[in-house]
């Protein structure tokens, strides 16, 4: 496997769902964790892939302000120029 070979990401709906089906899977480890270290490890897996949907989220809510500015951007020019 060659690490150097950059792929396109997936799209965010993709990913978002990717991380629910993980969220799922670490939920049901947690119900059959027989310790006390284990349902740690659950816990801080969980608060990573919570925090990963949470970083997709933000960043789509991100690229449509950065739409809506460059939007008004265009706007304010046009009214300027004509």
């Amino acid at each position: 496997m060659n690490l150097f070979c950059m792929k396109k990401h997936a799209p965010s709906e993709e990913m978002k769902k990717d991380l629910d089906n993980l969220l799922a899977r670490i939920n049901a480890l947690e119900v059959s964790a027989p310790d006390d270290y284990q349902k740690g490890i659950i816990k801080v897996l969980r608060s990573l892939v919570e925090g990963q949907i949470h970083s997709i989220n933000e960043f789509d809510h991100l690229k449509k302000a950065i739409d809506l500015v460059t939007l008004q951007l265009f706007d304010t020019l046009k009214k300027i120029n004509s």
